[in-house]
């Protein structure tokens, strides 16, 4: 079992800055990928970064080269820095963990442990 404490989120003006934590426990919980997921109202869930247990990462897209994942297995955390942020970013950010193969990191579907999600609101 892996319980996961998401942090960090807040209200930011477009082309600021952000930094999101999860905070995980459990025995095994720096073996699993972690991963940030996000959902906007009226969207679907989307996938956001990931970074395996052997510091694989992965990003969408639409986030490349603005958001930064990384992960303290000493700590058992793993953070989510944003920047360049657009009204785009906006939505529940949730944190999660999965013991997938990396080819799945991307489908929430592969994800067994989620937090509880944080508020991220991108408006002047």
């Amino acid at each position: 079992q892996v319980q996961l404490v998401a942090s960090g989120g807040g209200l930011v003006q477009p082309g600021g800055s952000l930094r999101l934590s999860c905070a995980a426990s459990g025995r095994t919980s720096n073996t699993y990928t972690m991963a940030w997921f996000r959902q906007a109202p009226g969207k679907e869930r989307e996938f956001v970064a990931a970074i395996s247990w052997t510091a694989a990462i992965f990003h969408a897209d639409s986030v490349k080269g603005r958001f930064t994942i990384s992960r303290d297995n000493g700590k058992n955390t793993v953070s989510l820095q944003m920047n360049s942020l657009n009204p785009d970013d906006t939505g529940v950010y949730s944190c999660a963990a999965s013991r997938a193969q990396e080819q799945f990191v991307r489908s929430a579907r592969s994800y067994d442990y989620w937090g509880q999600g944080t508020q991220v609101t991108v408006s002047s």
